[in-house]
């Protein structure tokens, strides 16, 4: 359920401190809450929120929490220590008198985090409406924008036999379907099955089992290339746009594990869409920074 704004009493207590009377009002923080537009933030988020059930966090709250994690550099846990003892912390995200603890859980930045997905982008774009008001951000600082993508995740993995011969069974399933060729047989559960088994026992170091299930792999991919061939032979249409991905997929069949220098690689993913399967984000690449105009 969508929480309820918070709203300044401008009242005293007789037990706690008001935290306008105990900080500096020229503090950056106290000057940027008084920037940010939270009710336009609260606004964009309320979608979020469902009609039913308890009231949730105040927006201000997390999103001042999220702000400062991001400005100071903490993590969850050391933002909500901080928060404890630092009263421009408190004052930042919305508190009128200075609290002594923490009065939510630590796990709801997390739970925030992926309420929320592409709206933290509404975070950058405040704050980018933020420093171009006051000053600290000119308009012609937009007008190019320098991005450096030392590290992207490469969108391949090591060409291994196996997995070479199963995303080219695939890919050849996949171009059938799309001409409207019936294959005799598809072998896609076969070569599932073999793909898996080769890397386990290469993992294991038994190496006789593992060429076993790379003949059962290339004979199956064998059997599709030459089935797509008798059906398709005769006719130009298919027989063009069949001639680039069975070429690769005849490389692939004979190639043998030594013979680095005509390997096929995974780099022909754009000729066989199958090949797109083999992205793996745990490894990445090197690239030059890009700088747009």
């Amino acid at each position: 359920m969508r929480p309820k704004k918070q709203k300044a009493t401008g009242s005293g207590d007789l037990f706690r401190a008001r935290l306008d009377q105990i900080i500096n009002m020229k503090h950056e923080l106290v000057q940027l809450a008084g920037r940010v537009d939270w009710d336009w933030i609260d606004g964009e988020i309320a979608p979020l929120y469902s009609e039913n059930g308890r009231p949730g966090i105040a927006t201000r709250f997390v999103i001042g929490l999220l702000l400062l994690k991001q400005i100071y550099g903490l993590s969850d846990e050391g933002v909500c220590e901080r928060w404890v003892h630092d009263p421009y912390f408190q004052y930042f995200t919305g508190e009128e008198f200075f609290q002594h603890s923490f009065p939510h859980e630590r796990s709801d930045l997390s739970h925030w985090r992926k309420r929320l997905g592409d709206k933290l982008e509404l975070l950058l774009a405040e704050s980018l409406r933020v420093a171009h008001e006051a000053g600290a951000l000119r308009s012609q600082d937009l007008k190019r924008v320098t991005v450096d993508t030392t590290v992207q995740p490469k969108a391949i993995t090591f060409p291994t036999d196996a997995k070479l011969l199963h995303a080219a069974i695939k890919g050849l399933n996949r171009l059938a379907r799309k001409h409207g060729v019936k294959l005799r047989q598809s072998y896609l559960r076969v070569a599932k099955t073999a793909a898996m088994m080769a890397g386990r026992y290469a993992h294991a170091k038994q190496f006789r089992r593992h060429q076993r299930q790379l003949r059962i792999l290339r004979s199956r991919l064998g059997r599709i290339i030459r089935d797509i061939g008798r059906k398709i032979e005769g006719r130009a249409v298919l027989e063009n746009a069949f001639v680039l991905p069975l070429s690769r997929a005849s490389q692939i069949r004979s190639q043998q594990q030594r013979a680095d220098s005509a390997r096929c690689r995974p780099a022909f993913r754009d000729d066989l869409a199958h090949l797109s399967d083999l992205k793996s984000p745990t490894h990445s690449e090197m690239m030059s920074p890009t700088v747009p105009g």
